[in-house]
């Protein structure tokens, strides 16, 4: 009976540590996500990681004489927000096999998982709550 027992617990464990290779793997493969996108015009070239960060810009010299301040600052918004998209498909992609069926991995890279707007709000705070734990002393009321 005792060894029935043992043998399940070591079962227990090594599926834990499985399940742990596994999640370390797709963490690796997410630190890893780097995607690129150039502009149409090739004047700028926009690389982001897994959670949207620009990682790398590059701006083409002809970009100072073809086009306006502003029409390059609108170039560069578009092109790394494209990237950003093309990375976020990457990470959906490299999460995906982890995760059990129907579960959205947009929503649970982007901390949400399958939680509802309602679910995600902060409690209601009652009238008659005389916590001074969101109190901020600085601008005279309540954080």
């Amino acid at each position: 009976m005792a060894s029935d027992h043992q043998a399940q617990v070591d079962e227990l464990l090594a599926d834990y540590r499985r399940s742990r290779d596994r999640l370390a793997d797709m963490q690796r493969s997410l630190a890893a996500v780097n995607e690129s996108v150039t502009s149409s015009d090739g004047l700028v070239k926009a690389t982001v990681g897994a959670h949207g960060t620009l990682t790398d810009l590059v701006i083409a010299d002809a970009a100072y004489v073809r086009t306006s301040p502003s029409d390059l600052a609108k170039l560069i918004v578009r092109t790394a927000a494209a990237a950003a998209t093309k990375a976020s498909e990457t990470a959906n992609r490299t999460v995906s096999p982890l995760l059990p069926v129907h579960t959205d991995p947009a929503a649970l890279l982007a901390g949400r998982a399958d939680l509802t707007p309602a679910e995600l709000a902060p409690p209601a705070r009652r009238a008659d709550d005389d916590s001074f734990e969101d109190v901020s002393w600085m601008d005279g009321g309540r954080s």
